[in-house]
């Protein structure tokens, strides 16, 4: 049988699943072409909530943001890519062109802004993780400690922010965890508490302050989205009951802080 390429990965149709699709593709070129998510997702045939959760799983999961977002004004906003969002779109369509070579001849032939086929490696193997749970960061082990049943993982979610999971003992030796490890961290957005006051302190050691960027409200429940400072494209997202939006005094724009339990994190070890 023929060696397994790259190529029989980004043939995988999943239009918000948890691989670098063609689909995905289609929807980054769709926004570049119109500066739009409504005229994109319409253009592609998914909704405006698919596409928007879409991004928010690239932009956690990559190196970069792939967007950039400007909202309200006299123009009504708008949305366009990133440099980072426009060599995604480059890496892909070479490899589906050009099969497995294609990221080693773009190594030695292609632009300066083409010419890191690893990094691009590395963003699809944290996409073929597949799961059901919404907050999926990239994070770098800092340092472990703890006694013989569980243990402390610190984690680096950027150069700003460290997180802290608690993960049984024979888990962390299962999963090999060592610092300076790459894991992804997996949070339902359910266990993400909001508080209203950004500057209020809680016991729970997982606390993050961002701007609330959306609000989807439900007959039930309402999802919150809050992007985390500095701009590297970093959501989180919340579960809260529809009329805690009011009561928290949530609005589109207002600074909000996301805390979760070391408890509630899942630790995913990406192999070599």
């Amino acid at each position: 049988m023929p060696k397994r390429t790259m190529r029989a990965r980004l043939e995988l149709e999943a239009g918000a699943g948890a691989k670098l699709s063609d689909a995905r593709i289609r929807l980054l070129e769709a926004i570049d072409q119109s500066g739009s998510i409504t005229k994109a997702a319409r253009q592609v045939t998914i909704s405006y909530k698919t596409a928007w959760d879409t991004l928010d799983t690239l932009d956690n999961l990559a190196d970069e943001p792939v967007i950039e977002r400007s909202v309200g004004g006299a123009g009504g906003g708008g949305t366009r890519l990133t440099p980072y969002g426009r060599w995604l779109i480059a890496m892909f369509r070479a490899v589906e062109g050009e099969y497995q070579g294609a990221v080693d001849a773009l190594a030695t032939s292609a632009g300066p802004e083409l010419t890191d086929p690893a990094a691009f490696k590395r963003l699809l193997r944290r996409l073929l993780l597949r799961s059901s749970v919404g907050n999926q960061f990239a994070c770098t082990v800092t340092h472990i400690s703890g006694g013989p049943v569980m243990k402390q993982v610190f984690l680096a979610l950027d150069t700003d922010h460290e997180i802290v999971a608690h993960i049984p003992t024979e888990a962390v030796k299962d999963l090999a965890l060592a610092e300076r490890q790459e894991v992804i961290a997996l949070v339902t957005a359910p266990a993400v508490v909001l508080l209203g006051d950004s500057r209020m302190r809680t016991s729970v050691p997982n606390h993050l302050t961002g701007v609330v960027s959306r609000i989807v409200v439900g007959p039930i429940t309402a999802e919150v989205v809050i992007d985390l400072p500095p701009k590297n494209g970093r959501h989180i997202t919340s579960i809260v009951p529809a009329d805690a939006v009011a009561a928290l005094g949530l609005k589109v724009g207002s600074p909000t802080a996301a805390v979760f339990q070391a408890s509630s994190l899942v630790l995913v070890a990406l192999g070599p």
